[in-house]
């Protein structure tokens, strides 16, 4: 939508902020103002008796979706899309114009308090499920605005923490989800988060929110701020920020920079452009009165049915017909099913674990257990052990509490309740056999007590179907069919941010680097209690016929075969890795490239056929400034997690052929492992009297003298004067083409 050519700098001004908490601002007839909603996994509309100013407890009934730390755990892009398809119905239904969701920035630490909002520790993966879900958001016309951009790991002083992160890590983990549903899903908005990268606000970083995102990955929505994020307005437009949330009256800040010269009146009126061209985006949304209630609570059982992870089963699961069954936890009748803050949506209907199991188990008993305050009981205790002895099987919900995990601050531990973790040593004592049923939103640590269980179904918080999703999937009306997207530590020690998170004096060091979650565990070969991508089901799967063959430059084509060998229909995870191989390593081990999920009858088999394309096999060269591929080889693994690998293939690169280039601060041993420099210097090497023989690697005056800048030698006496490498300098860059190699 073009802007109208009469439109005075104040009204130019008023579009590039909101008019309220939820609104933008309408310009005379030109400019209609635009409805947002928070709305990750449901729209949670303001009521306008709301009380308080963002209507966080009291916002319109709407589906609860489950949340992404579930969704992502279902490893179904086509299901996240029919989701997001559904909510773009209620957002329509609703009156909303844009869903501020979904959020995308990757697990660093499981004590981020917002980790139940983000899909995984993977990059691929959350840009896969994220795309997928803001294609469904915009198929019916609404927009997306995908979130924190950027480098939003935690709550603990999120408006003004620096997340000091170097550039290779950036464009290798932090990065690359929002990359890829920018260039695949073209969302409509995108919303900057409150901290600092690398010392500058994100909603005044230039960088971030012009020369990467619409210049070099070509955005073409409107960039929001998260709500009051804002702290110069004026530098704000000047880096790229179109839009102010909520408001702040400094719109005559703008008007007086554009008066003394200080703000370009282009830049405002670009700004102003994306607000209109986002009410153009809109105007076509779908229109809805309503929607099918009944039909939106199945697709979130669903939905909650995918995405739960069977860590552990010695085959208790799925409950036998005519057991005496003790559903013990009080999280079983009063559930936990989505997080805190402003994702928190007032649900249509709501499902519990304990009415779904009555209604299928007969005699089925139940005893609360624990207090969800923390507080000891010891009446609830011994009502549900006393329960437990009497029962063949005890099914214990276990998990945390509301208060334990929030926007707004992150937690201290990944311990479960002592009070729970003491009722379940008590329940084990006298039940032959338990099942853990968890509800929690980040990970939680299962090491000290899971030897005392015959399984654990992870389910994560499952929005308002859960119960009954949990119900089908324990008496296996349903097989489990979520994996992992986190791993799972032994301790919190082992996560590798653990001695950086959450920083302090302003600034958290991001010192793991490009070793996050899998990466660190995988390439050192540490223990853990269930590694990234792990899930167990009802039946068993077996990988078979691998063949990979080149189709193009850098492409590959992986084809292989998935058979069910069990006797249940089943859904299995099929994950490619791509994994480099070094003594002393210089990159993660591997990283997930692709994955299909893939369900199948007893003794059924599919073919299978992903892609590996120049990306998969890339990593980012700051000298260069650019993605780089390295000659060499590589393996391509198939598996079925990050460390249950069935298939491999070894495979080779020629590179992407890209020659560094030389200068006279380039070491001795750059200079010889350079395919040009080397051949020029060790030519006019062969006259240097003294000189060891540069061939013998073993040698300690040879290895002293490969760190040493070729200049340096200008002292040494063996003929490497300034001019004779200012001529090798330039003999080399004459022999090289450029860069566009």
């Amino acid at each position: 939508m073009a802007l109208p050519p009469d439109l005075t700098t104040a009204e130019k001004a008023s579009l590039t902020s909101g008019s309220d908490t939820w609104h933008t601002t309408a310009v005379r007839d030109a400019v209609p103002a635009l409805t947002l909603s928070d709305g990750p996994h449901g729209i949670r509309r303001q009521r306008e008796d709301a009380g308080d100013a963002l209507g966080l407890t009291r916002s319109e009934p709407a589906t609860c979706f489950p949340p992404a730390v579930a969704l992502g755990s279902s490893w179904d892009p086509a299901l996240a899309r029919r989701v997001g398809a559904a909510l773009a119905k209620e957002a329509a239904a609703l009156g909303v114009d844009v869903v501020l969701g979904p959020g995308v920035n990757i697990k660093r630490s499981p004590l981020c308090g917002r980790n139940f909002e983000y899909f995984s520790e993977d990059p691929y993966l959350t840009g896969v499920m994220g795309a997928a879900l803001v294609t469904g958001v915009q198929s019916r016309g609404v927009g997306a605005c995908v979130k924190h951009f950027a480098v939003n790991n935690q709550e603990t002083d999120r408006m003004r923490i620096s997340a000091d992160v170097d550039e290779r890590t950036l464009r290798e983990i932090y990065l690359p989800a929002f990359e890829h549903i920018v260039r695949e899903a073209r969302p409509y908005a995108i919303m900057s988060s409150y901290n600092r990268v690398n010392g500058v606000y994100a909603s005044q970083h230039r960088w971030l929110l012009t020369t990467l995102l619409r210049e070099e990955w070509g955005f073409d929505g409107l960039v929001m701020s998260d709500w009051g994020a804002v702290n110069d307005r004026v530098a704000a437009l000047e880096a790229g920020l179109d839009l102010e949330m909520p408001p702040t009256g400094t719109d005559g800040l703008i008007e007086d920079a554009v008066r003394s010269g200080r703000l370009p009146e282009s830049v405002l009126d670009l700004a102003a452009g994306r607000v209109a061209g986002l009410a153009e985006r809109v105007a076509g949304r779908e229109r809805h009165d309503g929607w099918d209630v009944d039909e939106h609570h199945e697709l979130a059982r669903e939905a909650a049915r995918a995405s739960a992870v069977l860590l552990k089963n010695d085959g208790v699961l799925p409950l036998a017909p005519g057991l005496r069954v003790a559903v013990l936890g009080e999280l079983a009748r009063t559930p936990r099913y989505q997080g805190h803050g402003s994702s928190h949506v007032v649900p249509t209907r709501l499902d519990t674990a304990l009415d779904a199991l009555g209604r299928a188990v007969e005699g089925l008993t139940f005893a609360a257990g624990y207090r969800l305050d923390g507080q000891a009981d010891a009446d609830l205790a011994r009502e549900a052990v006393e329960s437990a002895a009497a029962a063949e099987v005890a099914v214990v919900f276990l998990g945390l509490p509301e208060a334990a995990e929030s926007e707004g601050f992150d937690r201290t531990s990944i311990d479960l309740p002592g009070v729970q973790v003491e009722l379940l040593h008590q329940v084990a004592e006298v039940c032959p056999r338990v099942v853990v049923v968890l509800s929690n939103g980040g990970v939680v640590s299962v090491a000290g007590w899971r030897h005392l269980a015959s399984a654990v179904l992870e389910g994560w918080l499952l929005g308002q179907a859960g119960g009954a999703a949990l119900a089908d999937l324990l008496l296996g009306t349903h097989s489990p069919s979520g994996r992992l997207t986190e791993t799972i530590p032994l301790r919190l020690a082992d996560v590798p941010s653990h001695l950086h998170f959450p920083g302090s004096d302003g600034h958290v060091v991001y010192g793991e680097g490009r070793y996050v979650g899998y990466r660190h565990h995988d390439t050192l070969g540490t223990e853990v209690a269930y590694p990234f991508g792990h899930g167990l089901t009802y039946t068993r799967f077996e990988y078979s016929d691998l063949d990979v063959h080149e189709t193009g430059p850098h492409t590959w084509d992986v084809a292989f075969t998935v058979t069910n060998t069990g006797d249940r229909h089943g859904q299995e995870v099929a994950q490619l890795y791509v994994a480099f191989e070094a003594e002393h390593p210089s990159r993660p081990r591997h990283g997930l490239r692709a994955f299909a999920k893939v369900g199948l009858a007893p003794g059924a088999s599919e073919h299978v056929r992903l892609t590996l394309g120049p990306r998969d096999l890339a990593r980012w060269s700051v000298t260069r400034g650019g993605w780089r591929i390295d000659p060499g080889a590589f393996t391509v693994e198939v598996g079925a997690s990050s460390r249950d690998i069935r298939l491999r293939a070894e495979l080779s690169t020629p590179g992407d052929g890209y020659v560094g280039e030389l200068s006279e601060m380039s070491t001795l041993g750059e200079w010889l492992a350079h395919p040009v420099g080397g051949r020029v210097l060790k030519e006019r090497l062969r006259q240097a009297p003294g000189l060891p023989d540069l061939d013998r690697t073993d040698s300690p005056l040879v290895g002293l003298a490969l760190g040493i800048p070729l200049i340096k030698f200008r002292t040494f006496g063996i003929g490497l004067t300034a001019e004779v490498v200012a001529d090798l300098v330039t003999a080399t860059r004459n022999a090289v083409p450029g860069d566009d190699r």
